[in-house]
């Protein structure tokens, strides 16, 4: 809540400061009601880092994840949003399955983290295989195109996780995991924080601003994550998050 209060603050856009003045509202409500902020909770996506040295049994740890899923989404009364057939579009009725992300880390322990990512958000997220020649300015025009085709439609203020580098499929899991930063934390790589810093100045320069009904606020917070590539790639990924950034976390 201290992002919305943040850019409430900062907002010029009179309409835009009442949006934000709601936004706010509808967050304190969610968090003193144990509600969703949004009524699309999403499909949930689960990161699992698994220790090297700890034992799994009693059965498949996937099977676990989608039972937890399948309890929290009925037990709480959460949208089921989630088709068995991308094609025929029939619902499962209780969220699964879940899109899991398996890590395997160093040590003895299990780290769960779930963030449900909304349909609306996602479908406004892009991936372009840049040149390297295009270098950091073809990223910049990437990441701002990409924003300015989505307009209202993620609901903003958005918080955007950039994926840069690796191969194609490489490059949008970074841009999902940058997204489980603390909101505004910034890369601990100094130049990719300045970018962030960069980024985060420029969409907020297109005016979209709250729900796409201008302002300076379109963005709360630009995250990014890098890895190594092939020389001959440039792989670049946006995923874009409402303003609804959702995720929990424990260590078994």
């Amino acid at each position: 809540m201290c992002s919305f209060q943040k850019a409430l603050d900062e907002e010029i856009s009179l309409t835009g400061k009442d949006i934000l003045s709601q936004l706010l509202t509808n967050a304190g409500i969610a968090s003193e009601n144990q509600v969703p902020m949004c009524q699309d909770t999403g499909v949930a996506v689960v990161f699992l880092e698994l220790g090297q040295d700890a034992c799994i049994s009693g059965g498949n740890i996937y099977d676990a994840v989608n039972e937890g899923v399948r309890k929290g989404y009925t037990e709480g009364y959460l949208r089921k949003s989630i088709v068995s057939h991308p094609l025929e579009r029939k619902n499962t009725g209780d969220n699964t399955p879940a899109v899991i992300h398996t890590t395997i880390v160093p040590g003895d322990s299990l780290k769960i983290t779930v963030a449900p990512k909304g349909g609306g958000s996602e479908n406004m997220s892009g991936i372009k295989m840049l040149k390297p020649s295009e270098g950091v300015d073809g990223v910049k025009k990437f990441v701002l195109d990409t924003v300015r085709a989505a307009g209202p439609n993620p609901c903003p203020p958005i918080v955007l996780g950039i994926g840069i580098g690796g191969t194609f499929e490489k490059a949008a899991l970074l841009a999902k995991e940058a997204l489980l930063r603390p909101l505004g934390q910034p890369s601990n790589l100094p130049d990719i924080a300045e970018l962030e810093k960069e980024m985060l100045e420029l969409v907020n320069s297109i005016g979209i601003g709250p729900q796409g009904l201008g302002g300076k606020t379109t963005a709360l917070a630009v995250h990014i994550k890098v890895h190594p590539c092939h020389i001959a790639s440039l792989p670049v990924a946006v995923n874009i998050n409402c303003h609804s950034a959702r995720h929990k976390e424990a260590v078994l």
